[in-house]
């Protein structure tokens, strides 16, 4: 393969790259938004019971080891999921359920149980504890999980394109039927763009959301 073969290849399925891409990444939004909306309190609520939370995250592990193709064959024998997005969205939230409660749960579990001690004795409320000091800082370990969510789901979602999702994937599955090299390394590699691209527009949002002293070395 040349280069040549490349620009050939783009120039003449720019409108497909496009929708692909276009697919891929709102997948992947829709996924990680609806992920964030319910690991990130079940996390926070596990923090109060570490029965429940080694029950939970004993599920969330179990789950997370099933081969994703496999997962996406389960879900379409559903009939109220079948082909298409809504057996990937789910898949891809049940993926998320990992990464994600346990960074929130260890986030903010690791938090030193002193400054919990001195905000009580300070007379603040539970509820303030948590959102004051437990969240704040607990963020790096959180934020790192939710990178780790973002990449994992840019990933996945490729795997999605077996059960009728229209997405970057579907270059990587057809190039490797039709042995065709250009349309092969434009689906791995606008997915790897799509995920680098995702991880370094969250770093810029650590270092604001996230003090330099707390920041996780990379």
């Amino acid at each position: 393969m040349t280069l040549s073969d490349m620009i050939n290849f783009f120039t003449r399925n720019t409108r497909t790259i496009l929708e692909y891409s276009e697919n891929h990444f709102t997948l992947v939004l829709l996924a990680v938004g609806i992920s964030l909306v319910i690991w990130v309190p079940v996390g926070l609520l596990l923090t109060k019971s570490d029965k429940w939370a080694a029950r939970v995250l004993s599920l969330a592990n179990t789950i997370f080891c099933i081969p994703s193709l496999s997962m996406f064959a389960i879900l379409v024998t559903i009939p109220m999921f079948g082909l298409g997005r809504k057996s990937a969205l789910f898949a891809l939230v049940l993926y998320a359920m990992m990464p994600l409660i346990r960074s929130v749960y260890d986030g903010v579990k690791n938090v030193d149980r002193n400054v919990i001690e001195a905000a009580k004795g300070m007379g603040m409320s539970t509820r303030r504890i948590l959102v004051e000091i437990l969240v704040p800082l607990g963020m790096p370990v959180i934020f790192a999980g939710f990178r780790v969510t973002v990449v994992m789901t840019t990933g996945i979602a490729a795997i999605a394109t077996y059960i009728g999702e229209r997405n970057l994937g579907r270059f990587i599955q057809e190039g490797l039927v039709r042995s065709n090299t250009p349309m092969l390394v434009t689906g791995a590699l606008i997915i790897s763009v799509i995920a680098i691209g995702l991880d370094t527009f969250l770093g810029l949002i650590e270092k604001r959301v996230v003090p330099k002293g707390l920041r996780i070395s990379r």
